[in-house]
């Protein structure tokens, strides 16, 4: 099969396209033929080598981890799909790959294909949802009538998070840049913030959650907007103690985690703020819910381009920029 290979990590280093044999499928798994593939800012971090204490990929890596296509084939074990079932998912770590023609899928990290989209429109939900939902419906527990800030309001999660906040009926306060104002309230957001021109912690009060998505100052000033008893749920690090103890990493690598947030969770506690690091993880259960509220036009995706399969790396590369307005997706059959 055709697929995008990353020979070695190295910052900005181009995967290469080529032929490698099908992946084998595990008796748990189904094989997708992929249509459609997200693209997203963890490929290219995969790619640079951040990850690579806590996900020892074997090259070479085909990477991606967002899927939309048709089951080709099934494993002994599974029960809840058949050849020809259109799907989509976020391919569990370490069984990333949907930058090729077929990516095996486990069972439980899989579900239909919301039938009101199109294979490429598909693709471009399930790591942006699925963030969304598990910090804001599993962590943050948000509430009707409470208050959320959710960074970066025209990107990839930001998109998906501000209609998810609305829907269970949240206000929402975002940052963006001027351009994408109207996108943002177009998607639900109260409260609109330009983050060129604007200091966001000289509007925002009281907020119940925080969704931080950005550097280390913003995480700092992002605590000052919040009430005692709020949540800040980051997804940009630092990892906190939980997730040092559930990520396999080896003893020094989970040392140096909690040691890299004992400085947000003491000035957290100080606060009366609850601080947790997000780093999501895949499940068929969940996307079955969100295709539930894409099919009743409770969310839509928002698409920024789709691109050709051969421009792999300048999909990346424009992904990397920051500047897309919701997902880029790339097309593959």
């Amino acid at each position: 099969m055709k697929a995008f290979v990353l020979e070695r990590y190295s910052k900005k280093r181009a995967l290469k396209m080529t032929d490698v044999p099908t992946p084998r499928l595990r008796d748990d798994e189904v094989l997708v033929e992929v249509h459609a593939a997200g693209v997203n800012l963890i490929d290219s971090k995969i790619r640079d080598g951040e990850f690579k204490l806590i996900l020892p990929y074997e090259f070479p890596l085909v990477l991606g981890h967002d899927v939309a296509g048709v089951v080709v084939k099934v494993g002994a074990r599974v029960r809840q799909f058949k050849v020809g079932d259109e799907v989509y998912a976020r391919v569990d770590d370490l069984r990333i790959g949907t930058f090729a023609e077929f990516v095996p899928v486990r069972e439980a990290s899989l579900a239909l294909k919301p039938t009101t989209l199109s294979m490429e429109e598909a693709a471009s939900i399930p790591l942006v949802a699925l963030t969304a939902w598990q910090a804001l419906v599993e962590r943050a527990k948000l509430k009707e009538g409470q208050k959320v800030f959710i960074q970066a309001g025209s990107g990839g999660v930001g998109t998906f998070a501000i209609q998810l906040a609305k829907h269970l009926g949240a206000t929402v306060a975002t940052t963006t840049s001027a351009g994408n104002v109207e996108l943002a309230k177009s998607l639900g957001a109260d409260v609109v913030i330009d983050y060129r021109t604007q200091d966001f912690e000289q509007i925002l009060r009281d907020y119940d959650v925080v969704l931080n998505s950005q550097d280390g100052k913003t995480l700092e000033k992002s605590l000052r907007v919040l009430k005692a008893g709020g949540k800040l749920i980051s997804i940009s690090g630092p990892p906190d103690p939980s997730f040092a103890k559930v990520s396999g990493a080896p003893g020094f690598v989970k040392l140096v985690m909690r040691l890299l947030s004992f400085g947000i969770r003491r000035r957290s506690g100080r606060r009366g703020v609850d601080y947790s690091f997000l780093f999501m993880h895949a499940d068929g259960g969940e996307l079955r819910e969100i295709g539930r509220l894409i099919d009743t036009d409770v969310i839509r995706p928002v698409l920024d381009r789709v691109v050709p399969f051969d421009q792999t790396n300048e999909a990346m590369a424009y992904v990397e920029a920051g500047r897309a307005k919701g997902k880029v997706v790339i097309k593959v059959k």
